[in-house]
């Protein structure tokens, strides 16, 4: 009965409130880590998380590499001279 309760199809009042709820500074990420490692989460919300969390990294990792490479460029040439 659990199992069957994981997999169905989340309605649009779900939807809403996943999305409401993410919304909110800190709390979404802290929930959308929530949602996607609990075992007794929706499986839609659990890989609509885990697709999120990996899209924020993804996203994270190319500020930063462009940041540093950014920083080098402003800072490594000004220290030549």
């Amino acid at each position: 009965m659990e199992n069957q309760s994981l997999s169905q199809t989340m309605t649009v009042k779900d939807w809403l409130v996943t999305f409401l709820i993410s919304a909110i500074p800190l709390v979404g990420i802290i929930m959308m880590f929530v949602w996607a490692f609990n075992g007794s989460t929706n499986l839609n919300k659990t890989n609509w998380a885990k697709a999120g969390l990996l899209m924020i990294a993804i996203i994270f990792g190319i500020y930063l590499l462009f940041f540093v490479v950014l920083g080098g460029l402003i800072f490594g040439g000004s220290m030549s001279n």
